[in-house]
C-alpha cells in the first residue's frame, strides 16, 4: 500500500523581468533553463557563466542583449547583485557548493536534477495569449509534466485568449459590489 504524498509547493507567477538571474552551466540543461526564462519573460536580465558554452546558447545571446555570457569558471562574486540562481552544471559537488554559497546570501536556487536541493522549480508551461498554466510534479517527473503540457496545449483552444479579452471589457460594465460582479462573471463563463 503506497502513501499518497501532497505537492506542497506554493504556485506563483513572478514578474521575472524585475529580477536578475544567474545560470551556471553552458550545456543542454542550461539551454533548457535559459530558453524557458527568455520564452516566458523575454526582458529578464540573465547572466550565464560556464567553462564551455554551447552554440545554441551563444545564438540566444546574439538574439537577446539581456543574456550576458561569461566563458569561465564560476566565481563567488558572480552571486553579487543576483536574485535567483540556477545551477545547471554536470557536477553534483560543484552544484552543492553553488547552492551553499547562494543560500548564505539568501538567494533562491534551483539545482538542476536535484529536487531536494531546489528552492523552486521551473514547471512545464502552457500558454495561450494571456492564459498561462504552470504544471508541477513536485520535481519528481519532468517527463510527465511535459506530457501533461502537450495534452493541455492541444486541448485548450487558441480562442481562449479572445474570451479573456472579451471578459476584460465586460467586467468594466458590470454593476454591483464585488460579490455581485463575481456572480455575474461566473454565469457568463459557465459555458467554458
Amino acid at each position: 500500500m503506497s502513501t499518497v504524498t501532497k505537492n506542497r509547493l506554493f504556485p506563483v507567477f513572478l514578474k521575472l523581468e524585475n529580477f536578475r538571474v544567474l545560470i551556471v552551466g553552458g550545456g543542454k540543461v542550461a539551454l533548457e533553463k535559459v530558453s524557458a526564462i527568455l520564452n516566458n519573460s523575454p526582458k529578464t536580465e540573465v547572466t550565464l557563466v560556464a567553462t564551455q558554452i554551447s552554440d545554441e546558447i551563444r545564438a540566444l545571446a546574439q538574439a537577446n542583449t539581456n543574456l550576458k555570457i561569461h566563458e569561465r569558471s564560476f566565481e563567488e562574486t558572480d552571486l553579487n547583485e543576483i536574485d535567483f540562481v540556477i545551477s545547471a552544471v554536470n557536477n553534483k559537488e560543484a552544484s552543492l557548493e553553488i547552492k551553499h554559497l547562494a543560500q548564505e546570501r539568501n538567494l533562491l536556487t534551483n539545482v538542476a536534477d536535484t529536487p531536494e536541493q531546489c528552492d523552486f522549480y521551473l514547471g512545464s508551461i502552457v500558454q495561450k495569449g494571456d492564459v498561462k498554466i504552470a504544471i508541477s510534479t513536485n520535481g519528481k517527473s519532468p517527463t510527465l509534466a511535459k506530457r501533461l503540457r502537450e495534452t493541455l496545449d492541444e486541448s485548450i483552444p487558441n480562442e481562449i485568449n479572445e474570451a479573456v479579452q472579451n471578459l476584460v471589457g465586460i467586467r468594466q460594465y458590470l454593476e454591483g459590489d464585488f460579490t455581485e460582479k463575481v456572480k455575474q462573471l461566473n454565469e457568463i463563463t459557465a459555458v467554458l
